[in-house]
């Protein structure tokens, strides 16, 4: 997600009520440490319910307050590597809008999915109510890749895209 997401946006609000209803059934989430939505999954979670993944980068302010001091937060310094410790220590995913990072970790994990690279996972593409950002990428998604047949019809059914916080938390916890 987006490290310029600001706390009185409604896409902080809606990570930091997915986090919170993740931690109170258990779950713990992993998020890239930083700013914007990464702190409010870290806040809705809660800093014991929650784990960072940092990596620095020049243009981004620093590791999320919520997190900063804590044994929990892992610093890289390849996206690599990164990439690969949330692929193989999570047990779902939900992506909320953010740029080419997000965008990256996407396609990677559908792809990882889709080849059976990686073992089948809940993944879910979370936004706020009335938001477009995973519909405008569903629609490029059946245009482009399947229309063009890159890849098979029942693809894009690896993922859900919701704007709903209980629907999100029912298609990870229930997958």
């Amino acid at each position: 997600g987006s490290a310029r997401t600001l706390p009185d946006d409604p896409l902080y609000d809606q990570t930091r009520r997915f986090a919170a209803a993740m931690a109170a059934r258990g779950w713990m989430v992993i998020t890239g440490a930083g700013p914007g939505i990464m702190s409010a999954g870290i806040e809705g979670a809660g800093v014991e319910n929650a784990f960072g993944v940092s990596i620095r980068l020049p243009f981004e302010a620093a590791t999320s307050e919520f997190i900063a001091d804590d044994p929990k937060l892992i610093n890289f310094r390849y996206f690599f590597t990164r990439k690969l410790t949330f692929l193989k220590e999570s047990h779902g995913f939900a992506l909320l809008p953010g740029g080419f990072g997000t965008l990256d970790e996407t396609f990677e994990l559908l792809t990882l999915v889709q080849t059976g690279k990686a073992p089948p996972v809940p993944i879910v593409l979370l936004d706020v109510p009335g938001g477009t950002y995973w519909q405008f990428f569903r629609e490029f998604i059946d245009a482009e890749l399947v229309g063009r047949a890159y890849v098979l019809p029942i693809d894009p059914d690896l993922s859900r895209v919701t704007d709903d916080v209980d629907t999100a938390v029912a298609e990870i916890t229930g997958f």
